[in-house]
């Protein structure tokens, strides 16, 4: 019984002396780290690492044991942060996102449009359609759709106007 007593006062002179090292923590954490939110957080880290260790059982160097904890927690931190590239994340800010409008009388307008896109694209002479659609929907230059289509890339150029030109004139844009 005398081996647990003296386990159990050492358990507790030890969480006394890791409590006290709240404050030090969190200025070792706060000159490492630019997210002051974060802080409490790596604090917390450490003290679960605490707690499930359980009592070292040299509990005289306290405080060096502590803050090689929280030096593991920091490296842990970093390599979360380096394998998840977490620096390059950028913040969604919903002002500059703008607002996600699922109005249906918008969703029907859109599809209204689509379809009648599709429809001016059909009645397009196919060479032009084609050259189109090589160019908006593949992304391939001029020169490319010339050298596939066997054409110079002035008649590729002259069917992408044609192309626009036909589509505005549908779409009520033609002036």
């Amino acid at each position: 019984m005398s081996d647990a007593s003296d386990a159990a006062a050492r358990a507790d002179a030890f969480a006394r002396q890791a409590a006290a090292m709240r404050g030090p923590l969190g200025a070792y954490f706060r000159r490492r780290i630019r997210n002051a939110g974060e802080v409490e957080d790596l604090v917390q880290e450490v003290f679960l690492r605490l707690t499930v260790r359980g009592t070292p059982d040299h509990a005289d160097h306290a405080s060096a044991y502590i803050f090689q904890i929280a030096a593991s927690v920091l490296a842990d931190r970093y390599r979360r942060r380096v394998v998840r590239r977490a620096d390059e994340h950028v913040a969604l800010d919903p002002d500059l996102q703008g607002e996600q409008d699922f109005d249906p009388a918008r969703i029907y307008a859109g599809k209204q449009a689509l379809n009648a896109a599709a429809a001016a694209l059909m009645t397009m002479p196919e060479r032009t359609r084609t050259i189109f659609l090589l160019r908006r929907i593949d992304g391939l230059r001029h020169r490319a759709i010339a050298q596939q289509l066997g054409l110079s890339v002035s008649a590729v150029e002259k069917h992408m106007v044609r192309a626009v030109e036909h589509l505005m004139a549908h779409a009520g844009g033609a002036r």
